[in-house]
């Protein structure tokens, strides 16, 4: 009998991928994918663990679905990944609503954990299994249809950067087996897939031997630009002790990388970044950028950013507010630090709120005022967008051009999933406005 599932997904494109391909899994044993959470027999919160607060949010969430189902039969509830992983046993124990656990590697086991599922019996399954898990779904097609699609190819994280959870709720460094990653781009491209993004925590750390050949982030982009459906290459997130040389390469020959590189630094102090334990300096930092701004001129960056840090100091930032006069970073991201749980700097002494929330507002001033001068610098000109959608409640397209910068247009539904000339008539600090030109009109 087929059964209606709904997936809230938070944080990161990973988590993303990872619901898509649980709806893939699951309709296997006749749950489908149901746009209305207010009717279904499966929920499922995919959560983040990354932010403050992650774990409050899941409980408000639960109690949310708990006043949508009072008169209603009451779904599976499943609470899955990093906050499932990081915090399985607490989540369990405090909200009996709470069906099953279970942790981004374990997705694999979540077709037979529901067939067996039996009501009032708890189940929490956090093992670290990556093998079997994109083993698993290397026989499961890929069903995403979205003219730019998640492909993950690295999980895990070895860094052990003292901020964060990753390690804890990913589990090591894995990279799937080259072969496994290009069947399913090939899939995706039959799907009408017209860009890729690359994912992994550590996406340029991708590393797989295979034949006496040792395959690279690099050998992907390579591989996957020879595909003719696919329009643009993209990869996120990266740490810069793996921008290796064969990566930066990439930026100078291959047409469909996308001149535009997330690169997380997290602060312009050297100081701070030891305490971090970072396991990289500014100077590794710059020496990166100016080699790919060498190769290719139009190359834009952007970048994470952690105010606040244990131990910052005003030199600490003021050394941050320089890199920024240096390297003018886009579509950037910066928080004040939170402390997560199990992590080394959980137990270190924080700067003060009112400080941090200060320098907060500085660099995010700074930062916009480059998002805003960079999507100024596109009026009147027209710019290469690929199409993606048909904007809900209007007539208009949405898209994104090299930079991933939102573009708003008037254009004909046709566009969609082409890459269109569009002459932007104004802009603001997140976004591009215009219309299809001339030229693509007559076409």
């Amino acid at each position: 009998m087929e059964k209606k599932v709904f997936i809230k997904t938070f944080g990161c494109q990973m988590n993303e991928y990872d619901s898509n391909r649980i709806y893939d899994s699951i309709s296997k044993i006749g749950y489908h994918k149901s746009e209305d959470q207010n009717n279904v027999d499966c929920y499922i919160l995919n959560t983040c663990h990354i932010r403050d607060k992650a774990k409050e949010k899941v409980f408000h969430e639960i109690g949310r679905i708990k006043e949508i189902y009072r008169e209603k039969t009451k779904p599976v509830m499943i609470i899955a990944g990093c906050v499932a992983q990081a915090e399985n046993q607490e989540v369990l124990n405090r909200d009996p609503y709470v069906d099953i656990v279970i942790g981004p590697q374990s997705y694999h086991k979540l077709n037979d954990i529901l067939k067996n599922h039996i009501k009032k019996k708890k189940i929490e399954e956090t093992e670290f299994d990556s093998v079997s898990k994109f083993r698993y779904y290397d026989g499961i097609e890929n069903k995403n249809n979205k003219v730019s699609a998640y492909l993950t190819i690295q999980e895990g994280c070895d860094k052990f950067c003292h901020f964060c959870v990753v390690p804890y709720t990913r589990g090591p460094e894995y990279s799937r087996p080259f072969n496994q990653i290009i069947n399913e781009a090939e899939q995706l491209v039959k799907n009408g897939v017209k860009e890729i993004t690359l994912l992994g925590q550590n996406v340029n750390a991708y590393s797989f031997n295979e034949n006496s050949k040792a395959y690279k982030l690099s050998d992907l982009i390579n591989h996957l630009e020879k595909f003719s459906e696919i329009k643009r290459i993209r990869y996120t997130t990266s740490h810069p002790k793996d921008m290796t040389d064969d990566l930066i390469e990439c930026y100078k020959k291959n047409k469909k990388l996308m001149p535009f590189v997330h690169l997380p630094i997290q602060s312009g102090s050297d100081r701070i970044l030891k305490l971090m334990n970072r396991k990289h300096k500014v100077e590794d930092y710059l020496d990166i950028y100016y080699k790919i701004k060498k190769l290719n001129p139009e190359v834009e960056f952007s970048s994470d950013f952690i105010i606040g840090y244990p131990g910052e100091t005003e030199k600490d930032f003021s050394e941050t507010m320089a890199l920024l006069e240096e390297i003018r970073f886009v579509n950037s991201f910066s928080f004040i630090f939170s402390p997560r749980p199990g992590t080394t700097a959980a137990n270190l002494e924080i700067v003060d709120k009112e400080i941090s929330k200060k320098r907060l507002i500085i660099i995010q001033e700074k930062l916009f005022k480059n998002q805003k001068v960079l999507n100024k610098s596109m009026e009147d000109k027209n710019i290469e967008v690929l199409v993606e959608n048909k904007m809900t409640d209007q007539n208009k397209l949405f898209g994104r051009n090299r930079y991933l910068s939102a573009v708003i247009f008037e254009g004909n539904k046709n566009n969609i999933g082409n890459l269109v000339d569009v002459k932007i008539n104004k802009s603001n600090q997140n976004t591009l406005f215009g219309e299809v030109g001339k030229s693509m009109k007559a076409a």
